[in-house]
């Protein structure tokens, strides 16, 4: 079953608090996804945006937490959390993409505020727990060569699967130099991946997401 998230769209900004809550039961599939990219636009001084959400994910049961690009805008604060839980027997695909900014605008993250961690545990015990914090000027933080040398979006993709290993060796050879893939353990994947800007993101990520999905993306997703 696809389920399409009607997210904010419009942007969140300061002072915004949104929360999303999910529980796929035993032998279930689900897809999860946005109708739009979401923007986090210009805050208030000492004011900032939170996005909560969760899942459980029961025995036997499949999410793939496919939500489109979180696009920073300049004086943006957001402060984003994702926390999924895996029942023993559970697979996961999630994919969380970040574009820094609106080149085709000329637009220059000089004043950004933004918080992200995601934990996927299994069982209890924690399975890949991932942190970021940005903060000031992040353009000329992301220029750094041994940073992200100059990158306009990002992407982290995780999939839990027993079948993970074997997509390995494939992505391997076909991802960018500026994207990397390994395996935490034999059934979790994870892979990141910088790129220009947005359109040069989405045509490696697709044929990824593609692979690690098994079939078609939800129709929201393509370009």
């Amino acid at each position: 079953m696809d389920v399409v998230l009607l997210n904010t769209a419009g942007g969140i900004t300061g002072g915004d608090q949104f929360t999303f809550s999910g529980h796929l039961a035993r032998d279930t599939t689900l897809t999860l996804t946005t109708q739009a990219c979401e923007r986090a636009y210009k805050a208030q001084p000492n004011q900032t945006g939170q996005i909560r959400n969760r899942l459980r994910v029961e025995v036997g049961a499949r999410l793939n937490w496919l939500p489109q690009e979180t696009i920073l805008f300049n004086g943006s604060a957001l402060d984003r959390r994702l926390s999924i839980d895996l029942d023993p027997g559970a697979s996961l695909l999630m994919v969380e993409p970040l574009v820094f900014g609106r080149p085709a605008m000329g637009e220059v993250l000089t004043d950004v505020r933004f918080r992200d961690r995601i934990e996927v545990r299994r069982g209890g015990s924690p399975l890949f727990i991932d942190a970021m914090s940005l903060a000031g000027n992040v353009q000329a933080h992301l220029n750094k060569p041994f940073i992200a040398n100059g990158a306009g979006a990002m992407a982290l993709v995780v999939l839990v699967a027993k079948d993970a290993e074997r997509h390995l060796a494939t992505l391997r050879e076909t991802l960018p130099e500026t994207g990397g893939v390994s395996l935490l353990q034999q059934d979790v994947l994870v892979l990141r991946l910088l790129a220009e800007d947005d359109f040069t993101l989405r045509k490696t990520l697709l044929p990824v997401l593609r692979a690690l999905h098994g079939g078609d993306l939800p129709r929201c997703w393509m370009i």
